[in-house]
């Protein structure tokens, strides 16, 4: 699975977004960690990160995603990879 973003809207504006990241079929969260304002990384029983929930969508910066990317290990986002985020704030 590769990885990729899903907005959530409520009444026409974005409520949440999700960064999924590469898992394999089956696997679930087993615990969630609150990091930067705005964002909290979900975690697989093992540690590994799969996904990352964007509490804030409206507020929450390119860079700030990516400086979390890059602590966890992960490639980071392009600025046409988080386009759709820009687009619907």
């Amino acid at each position: 699975m590769r990885p990729y973003l899903e907005v959530t809207y409520r009444g026409g504006r974005p409520l949440a977004a999700y960064y999924s990241l590469p898992r394999r079929p089956g696997q679930k969260v087993h615990r969630t960690r609150r990091m930067d304002d705005g964002l909290v990384v979900d975690f697989n029983r093992s540690g590994k990160p799969l996904g990352i929930e964007i509490t804030a969508p409206t507020v929450v910066k390119l860079a700030a995603v990516n400086r979390l990317l890059r602590a966890l290990g992960l490639p980071v986002l392009t600025r046409a990879e988080f386009g759709p985020l820009r687009a619907a704030s």
